[in-house]
């Protein structure tokens, strides 16, 4: 029989106070029932000899603490979970969104999961393709990684969220591959543009979407996280399927992270964000992986949009150490009209290496790689010194420089939203720009390689 408590003390904002409790643990489930019989919930924050501090998962507006008792459930937050989740959307807490039914749970999990054991860890090193030149060709994505996409306000991202959910698979095993979406915290009108994109594409068939709005409460916000990982989870590790979680807006997690830190009165770290925020985030990502011995794998792309467009804000700096890379989108690009606007000079996929080469995308791969980077970095600078000093000071090799500059981002880094590309396509396209170069200047390809596909082109 689970004890009652009518010792409700205080409500301040989404905590709430609970005095001469026994036995409650931390992270523990908690129903708050009214006396019209109305059952709210939370969970235990905070635990001091027998005092329990209760985080709310809704408003605490209309609380009425002295007829209100508590009843603490004994287990945190589950998830009920079933192969029957693809195809289905849930809102931020794992209730069905979309007029479905109930699932029938084949177990239920704590959506707090368990940290994989580094010793059990498998390398990543798999190739997965997202369709995007920018990604595919120059920052590869690699089965079990982790890379977020850094993102600024009024920049597409969402558009590329959809566009990566869309278009990625893992070459070869297409009927194992599954997409988590967690948007957290995003407006009405983004949830509709990602259910109906997901509809009208097919996309939902093999997705599980979990949507927390940003009318619903910031307590919730903490918990779709959590909850998206610990579907992926069951897909990648009990039914061997290849995972890519999508999360989007990171900094609203963190924002939420905030407010019920500054409830709790705790003292803030930099720019008012708790100082446990770095091991917070990292419990997140750190669930990404491969484990050896099992088939399955989750590859997490965390988005998050830099406030004030600073790339050493607390949460894109903290991201950028847990994580193995990042994608940054240009503003630049943006006002072009390039789309995706990825800006590949200070992207980088620290794993792009294990996921790339003969036997997984083609043997060219990592010299084409590095030529392109290197001459697209000199076109810049040709851009930059011509926009000061006239063309007149540039050299013809500069000038052909700036031109491969120009065609890079309008042929390669801009391909539009809709379309998706192979491997083989995106190899061929950045040979299309390096002949533009004169080959004197492919110092970063073996000759092998310029006599096999240059002269292809040619032909």
């Amino acid at each position: 029989m689970l004890k009652e408590y009518r010792t409700i003390k205080e409500v301040v904002g989404p905590l709430m106070l609970v005095e001469n409790v026994e036995g409650v643990k931390y992270n523990e489930l908690v129903e708050i029932e009214q006396a019209d019989g109305e059952i709210r919930q939370g969970k235990v924050l905070e635990v001091n000899r027998d005092r329990a501090l209760v985080q709310l998962f809704e408003v605490s507006q209309g609380l009425k603490i002295s007829s209100a008792k508590a009843r603490f459930l004994g287990k945190s937050i589950e998830l009920n979970v079933s192969p029957d989740m693809l195809g289905r959307v849930f809102d931020g807490m794992g209730h069905p969104k979309d007029g479905g039914p109930e699932l029938i749970p084949e177990k239920s999990v704590d959506v707090n999961g368990q940290p994989i054991n580094p010793a059990a860890r498998d390398y990543p090193n798999e190739f997965i393709q997202t369709g995007i030149s920018a990604i595919d060709g120059l920052n590869t994505l690699v089965r079990g990684q982790k890379l977020p996409v850094f993102s600024a306000s009024g920049l597409p991202h969402a558009n590329l969220a959809a566009q990566i959910a869309r278009q990625a698979k893992v070459l070869g095993q297409d009927g194992k591959f599954a997409v988590v979406f967690a948007a957290i915290g995003i407006t009405y009108e983004e949830a509709d543009f990602f259910i109906s994109d997901f509809k009208k594409t097919g996309a939902i068939d093999r997705a599980v979407l979990f949507m927390n709005l940003a009318s619903d409460p910031a307590i919730e916000r903490i918990a779709t996280p959590r909850i998206a990982l610990s579907a992926a989870e069951y897909l990648a590790f009990d039914l061997g399927m290849h995972v890519l979680v999508i999360m989007t807006d990171i900094t609203n997690y963190a924002e939420a992270m905030r407010e019920v830190s500054a409830a709790r009165k705790e003292v803030p770290g930099r720019r008012g964000y708790p100082g446990y925020m770095y091991t917070d985030l990292a419990s997140l990502y750190e669930r990404a992986g491969r484990i050896r011995g099992k088939e399955g794998s989750i590859t997490q792309i965390p988005i998050l949009t830099m406030p004030e467009d600073d790339k050493t804000h607390p949460i894109p700096d903290l991201t950028g150490y847990i994580t193995e890379g990042q994608i940054i989108l240009s503003r630049e690009l943006y006002k072009k009209g390039f789309n995706p606007p990825i800006d590949v000079l200070p992207s980088l996929s620290r794993l792009k290496d294990k996921g790339i080469g003969k036997g997984k995308t083609r043997e060219d791969h990592a010299d084409t790689m590095n030529q392109l980077f290197a001459a697209y970095a000199r076109g810049k600078e040709a851009k930059e010194l011509s926009a000061i000093l006239g063309d007149a000071a540039l050299t013809d090799v500069d000038k052909k420089y700036a031109k491969f500059a120009e065609e890079f981002e309008r042929k390669y880094v801009s391909q539009g939203f809709d379309q998706s590309r192979d491997i083989e396509e995106t190899l061929t396209i950045g040979w299309e720009l390096l002949a533009l170069l004169p080959k004197t200047e492919l110092k970063r390809i073996k000759d092998e390689y310029i006599e096999k596909y240059l002269p292809a082109l040619e032909e």
